[in-house]
């Protein structure tokens, strides 16, 4: 970014909300404030921009030169199944499928779609577990034994 990057040190502010009572398997684990102060540290951040007029908030990433450095950031066919397969496996809520929390769904969900299923979640956003469903076969094998 050359020049017109700052020469003094910057600092990223974070808060930490207590979502325990929804996003924790209905409360079950809850925030131990014994703990805080919570101290969060990056090492090796690296953060990609471009440098922009101050004056015009309208100022996009398209606004960077194409390609300039972003080719390192595409995710690969693969890697986006792995992180799918990943979330499917480990993800108990998803904000994004509690229609009774948000009806209408939040619009950073749209992207998400295809990475967690609907059909996983309930109404509440909480993950159902798959249940046994009986086949046929079954229902013949207990008539043999029968």
């Amino acid at each position: 970014m050359g020049a017109a990057f700052p020469s003094k040190p910057m600092s990223l502010y974070a808060t930490i909300w207590d979502g325990s009572a929804w996003a924790t398997l209905g409360g079950r684990y809850r925030v131990n404030y014994k703990y805080s102060p919570f101290v969060a540290e990056f090492a090796d951040l690296v953060l990609h921009g471009c440098a922009v007029d101050r004056t015009d908030h309208s100022a996009t990433a398209a606004a960077c030169d194409a390609g300039a450095g972003l080719e390192s950031l595409a995710v690969s066919a693969g890697q986006r199944a792995a992180m799918a397969a990943f979330r499917r496996g480990h993800t108990s809520y998803s904000y994004c499928h509690d229609r009774r929390r948000y009806p209408v769904a939040l619009s950073e969900c749209g992207s998400d779609a295809g990475l967690l299923p609907g059909r996983l979640f309930g109404p509440d956003g909480m993950k159902q577990h798959r249940r046994y469903r009986s086949t046929a076969r079954d229902h013949r094998a207990q008539d043999d034994v029968m």
